[in-house]
C-alpha cells in the first residue's frame, strides 16, 4: 500500500468517527436538561410564548427529524444562527469574532510546550543523574500535577498583587506596555498586518507586544500540563535512545558528539513524542474553556461555556462539530508526521 493510499484510507476511516461524535453531541444537547426556550424568554416566560418559540425553532418536530436536520446542516456547513447568546447572529460571524483569540492562545500555548518542555526533557536526558536533571524532572512533575483551573486562579492572584508585594517597584500591569491581568487580547494588528507595519512600524510592534503580553499568563497555564508531560516523555525517550544498539555502533564508528545527538538521538527520540504532541490538541481545547473564562480571553472556549449554560443548542452543536473535526484532523496529521520522522514506518499489510 502506497503512502497516499494509506493516507486516503485514514481519511475515509475518520468519517464514521466524525458521524459518531456528532451523533453523541446531538443526543447530549437534545436529551439533556438544557431548555433554550426558558433561556430565551427569561423572566418573561409564559406557556403560550414558549410553545410559539418551540414551533419556530423546530423543537416540536419528531426527534428523528431534528436529528436528520441537525446532521445535514452540519455536514453541509449550514451552521445556522445563535438562539440565545446573540439571537439572529450566524455561527460563522460568532466564530469569526471569537476564534482569533483562541487561535492566539493556542499558538503560544503550543510554543511554550514545544520550545520549553522538549528542550528541557532532552537536556535532562543527555545529562542524567545531575543536579540539572533532577531540577528539570522535579519541575516537570510539579507543572504536570497542577490543575489548569487552580493554576489560572493562583496566577491571576499573584500577578494582580505583584505591585503590593514589591512595594510598587514592579507591577505586571505596567511592565513593558500597560495592560490588565484579566483582559481579551487586542488583535487589531492582524488586520492588514503588512500595510499597518509599513505605515507605522513602531505602533504595529507595540500592538504585537501588548497582545502577546495579554495572552502570556493564560498561555503559560494552558501549556503547562503539556510542557511537563513532554519534558518527562522526552527525557525518557532520550535515555532509551542513548542506550540503543545503533547509537553504540555510531559511537564505535567515531561519530562526533554533536552529529550523534542531532542525526541519531534527537530524531529517534522525537518518535514517541509525536502522539503525545498531537494527542494533546483535545486537552488544549478542553482546557481553554476554563482558562479563557478565568482570564476573560473571550474566545471559543468562553463562547462554548456560555452557550452550554444558556442552552444555545445550534451554537453548542457547531462548536462541538468544529472540535471533533480538529481532533480527527490531528490524528491524521499524527500518522503523516510518523512517515516524516521515522523512515522505518511502512504501510504494507
Amino acid at each position: 500500500m502506497s503512502r497516499w493510499q494509506y493516507f486516503l484510507r485514514r481519511v475515509l476511516m475518520s468519517i464514521p468517527v466524525v458521524i459518531f461524535g456528532t451523533t453523541i453531541t446531538f443526543a447530549l444537547i437534545r436529551l439533556g436538561p438544557l431548555d433554550p426556550v426558558s433561556a430565551i424568554l427569561g423572566t418573561q416566560y409564559n406557556p403560550q410564548a414558549a410553545e410559539q418559540i418551540r414551533t419556530n425553532l423546530g423543537l416540536n418536530q419528531p426527534l428523528w427529524s431534528q436529528y436528520l436536520d441537525f446532521m445535514y446542516d452540519l455536514f453541509t456547513f449550514q451552521l445556522g444562527q445563535s438562539w440565545v447568546i446573540a439571537p439572529g447572529t450566524t455561527a460563522y460571524e460568532l466564530i469569526e469574532i471569537y476564534a482569533p483569540r483562541t487561535i492566539w492562545l493556542g499558538f503560544w500555548s503550543v510554543v511554550i510546550a514545544l520550545f520549553v518542555g522538549i528542550p528541557l526533557g532532552f537536556y535532562a536526558g543527555l545529562n542524567p543523574n545531575t543536579p540539572s536533571d533532577y531540577a528539570a524532572s522535579f519541575g516537570g512533575i510539579v507543572w504536570r500535577a497542577m490543575p489548569n483551573f487552580w493554576l489560572a486562579i493562583m496566577l491571576v492572584t499573584a500577578l494582580s498583587q505583584l505591585g503590593s508585594w514589591t512595594n510598587g517597584l514592579f507591577t505586571w500591569q505596567t511592565w513593558i506596555v500597560r495592560t490588565n491581568v484579566v483582559t481579551p487580547p487586542a488583535l487589531g494588528f492582524f488586520q492588514s498586518p503588512v500595510e499597518q507595519f509599513l505605515a507605522d512600524p513602531g505602533g504595529w510592534i507595540e500592538s504585537f507586544v501588548r497582545a502577546t503580553k495579554q495572552i502570556a499568563p493564560a498561555a503559560l497555564v494552558l501549556g503547562s500540563a503539556s510542557m511537563g508531560n513532554e519534558m518527562r516523555i522526552g527525557r525518557t525517550a532520550v535515555l532509551e535512545t542513548i542506550n540503543s544498539n545503533y547509537v553504540e555502533t555510531a559511537r564505535a564508528k567515531g561519530v562526533t558528539g554533536r552529529s550523534l545527538v542531532w542525526k541519531h538521538i534527537f530524531r529517534n527520540a522525537l518518535i514517541p513524542l509525536v502522539p503525545i504532541i498531537t494527542g494533546e490538541a483535545f486537552l488544549l481545547l478542553g482546557g481553554s474553556v476554563f482558562v479563557e473564562t478565568v482570564f476573560a480571553i473571550n474566545g471559543l472556549g468562553w463562547l462554548f461555556f456560555n452557550a452550554a449554560i444558556n442552552g444555545d443548542l445550534p451554537l453548542i452543536g457547531t462548536l462541538m462539530f468544529i472540535f471533533i473535526l480538529i481532533l480527527v484532523g490531528t490524528n491524521i496529521l499524527q500518522d503523516f508526521l510518523y512517515t516524516i520522522i521515522d523512515p522505518r514506518v511502512g504501510y504494507d499489510g
